[in-house]
């Protein structure tokens, strides 16, 4: 456990390296001590610090949602970060890749919600029944860590990892669709450079935004109507660069493009 004063210290470095885009060592190799409670305390004290500065939380991300991602990393459940509104990019306006370090993109169906969740006792059920609507999204990710040389604690103290999120246009309600056998494929610059599956999600990624429902309760955040969740990506990560143009098609939900610059 981290005193309060080194959690704000790392915090700082974190806001700083996003903010001049200069990659720091990893927390994990300089305090042996960092535990997830200190990850998740860094976290929110940058994420309060942006909203003392005018931003707004439109939702959250699920991260470390597959069965592999939790092995590799030696835990047994997921993490999470905000999605802020300033963090949106679009589709029609080309993303400046340098304003990110390491840049990447998942694809992941988004889960659009019509009303509020439960907090501990969040269930699979609630989640069908909160959810107004699937979306076809692309999450970006980045990391503030250098090469990504990350463990637990560096990506859940760096938001998770997250750096931006669009939004395909179309929007299917949850009874139209199976939210475990949605087909996912990832071209860039009209090569397939990633396939996968929802069920890749945890076996449901339901699981995985109920899960985050019972687990920011804890900290005093209930996910709310109007909210995004991205419950973890369909495929692996693949690396963004200058030029790359991102198109990911969902079976039955339809896609979603990102460009960058």
């Amino acid at each position: 456990m981290l005193s309060d004063a080194v959690r704000n210290e790392l915090a700082a470095e974190l806001a700083v390296a996003e903010r001049d885009r200069v990659p720091i060592d990893p927390l994990v190799t300089r305090y042996a001590a960092i535990d997830v409670v200190d990850a998740y305390e860094i976290q929110l004290i940058n994420i309060r610090q942006r909203l003392a500065d005018g931003a707004k939380v439109v939702g959250h991300k699920v991260g470390l949602s597959s069965k592999a991602m939790q092995e590799m990393m030696g835990v047994d459940e997921p993490d999470y970060g905000h999605l802020l509104a300033d963090m949106q990019v679009f589709e029609d306006i080309p993303v400046d890749t340098s304003k990110y370090l390491f840049p990447r993109v998942e694809v992941e169906v988004g889960f659009v919600l019509g009303a509020d969740l439960p907090g501990e006792e969040c269930t699979e059920a609630d989640v069908l029944a909160a959810t107004v609507a699937y979306a076809p999204a692309i999450e970006l990710i980045d990391t503030r860590i250098k090469n990504w040389n990350i463990a637990l604690c560096d990506t859940i103290a760096d938001n998770a990892s997250s750096a931006g999120w669009v939004l395909g246009p179309e929007r299917v309600a949850p009874d139209a669709l199976d939210i475990k056998a949605i087909d996912a494929t990832l071209t860039r610059n009209g090569e397939v450079v990633a396939q996968g599956r929802s069920d890749a999600v945890l076996d449901d990624p339901t699981i995985a935004v109920a899960w985050l429902a019972r687990k920011v309760a804890s900290f005093g955040v209930r996910l709310k109507a109007g909210d995004i969740v991205l419950p973890g990506s369909c495929t692996r990560a693949i690396d963004a660069r200058p030029g790359d143009d991102f198109h990911a098609e969902f079976a039955g939900l339809g896609s979603v493009r990102l460009t960058f610059s």
